[in-house]
């Protein structure tokens, strides 16, 4: 990728190079690393690193999680930024070190906020309606809130994988895990308009068989999913940090809170291990505590 300038990728290799040795083999995962970080905070309006705040990269760290990279990896990565933001100090173009108190995989036991039902209907309608992508915007979020899936997961969607008709879609999760996810009645109707009115304006034979586009008729990129969620909380003038992972804690988080069970949330997550699901109960147990709180007499 053609990194900005203000970055200082090059000046930072070559510092990895020449003053820290590095191996031609290490040296090409920072880069690629840092490069990664750049281009998710590019999604994110970053022009420089000055722009990338500890929220920045703790949701990044998020995203590489949810991306499916193991933690030895996610942790070469923080180290990866950590060196990074140390030498852009020692060059004195940042004054402060967002990296700072990055947290490791292992303390990933906090989620992010999830949305109330109230804030997800103003998210749901936060779409231009006067673009053109209106109806793939409004899909891709209908479709975020009503399956959880994974940004991954939804970007390699195919054509082939909806079935409007059954209310389901085949959805291949971590390690080309195939698992079946019901479509509700809104996200199947914005799919539905936005399949039929317009992705075959976008599809000049690019696509590659995938449900959801870009304006170029490609398919539709991460970072691209992610600004398409950040805009609409934007709009729908959310103030928490809202990203399509916090659109997968929500769905699994209301389940809970409706009283599915805790084996039935973890089939539709796709996770292999139940203890994985188990992160979400603590979010119910504090809106149960709260219900109890409220109602009960001697509460």
């Amino acid at each position: 990728m053609s990194v900005p300038l203000p970055f200082r990728m090059e000046q930072f290799l070559d510092f990895l190079a020449f003053e820290r040795g590095l191996s031609d083999r290490t040296l090409r995962a920072y880069g690629r690393d840092v490069e990664r970080l750049i281009a998710f905070g590019q999604g994110r309006g970053a022009q420089g690193p000055g722009d990338l705040s500890p929220t920045d990269l703790q949701e990044f760290m998020y995203h590489l999680k949810d991306s499916g990279l193991a933690p030895a990896s996610i942790r070469r990565a923080q180290s990866s930024l950590r060196s990074y933001f140390g030498f852009l100090l020692q060059e004195g173009a940042l004054e402060a070190d967002p990296s700072d108190r990055l947290e490791a995989p292992r303390a990933w036991r906090r989620l992010p906020d999830v949305l109330s039902v109230e804030e997800v209907l103003a998210l749901l309608e936060g779409p231009d309606a006067a673009k053109t992508l209106y109806w793939r915007d409004r899909a891709i979020l209908e479709f975020l809130y009503a399956t959880g899936v994974r940004v991954s997961e939804l970007v390699d969607l195919g054509l082939v994988d909806v079935d409007l008709a059954e209310a389901v879609c085949v959805v291949f999760g971590k390690g080309s895990k195939e698992r079946i996810v019901p479509v509700g009645r809104a996200a199947r109707d914005a799919m539905g308009t936005y399949l039929r009115e317009v992705r075959p304006d976008l599809d000049r034979g690019r696509g590659q068989g995938r449900a959801f586009l870009s304006g170029r008729g490609r398919p539709l990129s991460r970072m691209s999913v992610w600004t398409i969620v950040r805009q609409a909380a934007q709009r729908a003038g959310i103030g928490k940090k809202v990203s399509p992972h916090t659109l997968r804690h929500t769905f699994a988080t209301h389940l809970l809170e409706g009283g599915a069970d805790l084996a039935a949330v973890q089939e539709l997550l796709g996770h292999a291990d139940i203890s994985t699901t188990q992160i979400y109960t603590h979010v119910d147990r504090e809106y149960l505590t709260s219900v109890h709180r409220k109602y009960h007499p001697r509460a």
